[in-house]
């Protein structure tokens, strides 16, 4: 509940600091007294954008502060998610700068605009003629129902599933895409990766196959080089060997004249060893030396392939084709599984699709099992409100789509005087009996859920009289359950709160300002007397004034 209001440097307010209490709070005041002023200083502290030239003295700083006890209201959650300190007594504070720009505090900590609309929708609720239009709409309709049939946690569940829903579904609907795209690459991923398969890569050793290819390119002069080679070495005149001989020969008859003769016979000596093995070693290669040109073919054909390859990959190497490869095969494996990811995708938005049929299917039914009592209920206030006739209809009709209210379509149709038929409310109710209508439904509400305050802004609009009366007794009875304010112009209504304050003009050296006064129980009297008779008051004005507030 609002338990005090600030307001410093406002329009046509100077300093204003008041207190309320719980109940039924009235206020009133002449046309053109402040009333709207009062109106926009609490809106500012709502959320609504501030404007320097509502500002009285723009070289100083103007400040509206409004306190609320909010024990009762179950909001520490909604402080956590605004990252907020909680505080039973929550301050909401606006300030206006000379510069023009605004700041917001909640509880002292600065915030922004986004926070403090989120928070104070749950503090209190300015009723005027434009949130009057609010009834005409599905969502304001939706909730009325739903608050009456207790659907928050069947609404809160079904949000949830639905994100899910639709995360789900784009994902799968990516899947879908992506295998549209890769569908057109298989074929080809699945042919460069079998040509890369067929050359069998892991085994292929460049240096030896290019190796191979020489020799058997170049048989007929490794042939006749190793032949030559043999003759110099084993001629039979200054053959290589007998060269060597000799030089070991002479070397051996000077071994013991020192230790370097004999080192040098013992070189010579490996020397004519070292010639053994190469001539065994030429022999071994002549022999196993062949012409084979289909080999040379094939390894011919398999470099040629190995070098297209370079060419085409735009590598240089065989462990770039490689890697080329495994990217291949992983492209192909993502191909090919893809129909099992989506089928399983398929599944789990299945079984969301039916989970989501089943609570939309209970919000349905709580929904139609409260909206007889809705209708009745709201028929019968409004007969009370002088609109004996009223009749109301509340369709509703399941859609084939999902969406964030369940599976239905919900209309409010109105029929104000017997032989008309219904319509829809923006069509067929008039702004004073939207008000009333809207009272009535405020009325219900208030028996089943914590509404926060309510302020309603002149709702008595075109009433008088017997009706005027009944509209108080309405705002009287939802004061016992939240605190109720109503700005108005009737005396029968005036009548009825528990506290009573004026809105009025005095003019200071030229000057207006708007105050605001809390009536004690004499000037009550005066008030509503005045409210009755005009300012000339006559005894029975008093009279019946005091006849009301009793």
């Amino acid at each position: 509940m609002l338990t005090s209001l600030y307001i410093k440097n406002y329009a046509l307010i100077d300093e204003l600091n008041v207190t309320f209490n719980n109940g039924l709070t009235i206020i009133t005041g002449e046309t053109g007294a402040g009333k709207s002023i009062l109106l926009g200083g609490l809106s500012l502290v709502l959320g609504k954008r501030a404007d320097l030239s509502q500002v009285k003295n723009t070289k100083e700083k103007c400040i509206i502060e409004a306190v609320f006890d909010v024990a009762n209201y179950d909001l520490k959650a909604l402080f956590k998610a605004l990252d907020l300190d909680y505080d039973v007594q929550t301050i909401i504070r606006r300030e206006i700068l000379p510069s023009g720009k605004s700041r917001a505090f909640i509880n002292d900590t600065p915030t922004n605009l986004e926070n403090l609309i989120a928070l104070s929708s749950y503090l209190i609720d300015i009723h005027s003629q434009q949130q009057t239009q609010q009834l005409t709409q599905d969502d304001y309709q939706f909730k009325v129902i739903d608050a009456l049939a207790d659907n928050e946690l069947n609404l809160k569940e079904f949000s949830n599933r639905l994100t899910d829903y639709k995360t789900l579904q784009k994902k799968l609907e990516e899947l879908k895409q992506s295998k549209a795209e890769l569908i057109k690459e298989y074929d080809y991923n699945l042919f460069l990766s079998k040509e890369l398969n067929e050359i069998n890569l892991e085994k292929i050793n460049i240096e030896e196959l290019e190796a191979q290819y020489e020799e058997l390119n170049n048989v007929e002069i490794i042939a006749e080089k190793l032949g030559s080679a043999k003759t110099i070495l084993n001629a039979e005149t200054l053959g290589v060997v007998d060269q060597v001989n000799l030089v070991k020969q002479e070397l051996s008859k000077i071994a013991n004249f020192g230790k370097s003769y004999d080192a040098l016979r013992e070189r010579m000596v490996s020397i004519s060893i070292e010639i053994d093995d190469i001539l065994v070693e030429l022999d071994d290669l002549e022999e196993n030396l062949s012409s084979d040109p289909q080999e040379l073919e094939r390894v011919g054909s398999k470099l040629q392939i190995i070098n297209n390859l370079f060419q085409k990959h735009s590598v240089v190497d065989i462990n770039e084709l490689l890697e080329i490869k495994n990217n291949l095969q992983s492209k192909i494996d993502n191909t090919e599984s893809l129909d099992e990811t989506i089928i399983q995708k398929e599944q789990e938005v299945l079984k969301l699709n039916e989970k989501l049929n089943e609570i939309a299917l209970k919000i349905h039914k709580k929904r139609k099992k409260v909206i007889p009592v809705f209708v009745s209920k709201l028929e019968a206030i409004l007969s009370d409100l002088g609109m004996p006739n009223a009749k109301f209809k509340v369709e509703l009709e399941t859609i084939a789509k999902f969406s964030k209210n369940g599976k239905d379509n919900l209309q409010f149709l109105f029929m104000a005087n017997k032989g008309s038929s219904f319509n829809e409310l923006k069509k067929s109710a008039s702004g004073g009996e939207l008000s009333r209508i809207m009272l009535a439904i405020k009325s219900i509400l208030a028996e089943y859920i914590q509404l926060p305050s309510i302020m309603f802004d002149e709702i008595d609009t075109g009433v008088s009289g017997e009706i005027s009366n009944k509209m108080g007794e309405i705002m009287k009875q939802m004061s016992g359950k939240m605190q109720v304010f109503t700005i108005t112009h009737l005396p029968q209504i005036a009548a009825k709160g528990n506290s009573h304050f004026k809105v009025f003009k005095t003019d200071i050296e030229d000057i207006t300002h708007t105050q605001l006064k809390k009536l004690n129980e004499e000037e009550r009297i005066v008030e509503i007397a005045q409210m009755l008779g005009g300012f000339d008051i006559t005894d029975s004005a008093m009279a019946h004034a005091k006849q009301l507030l009793n």
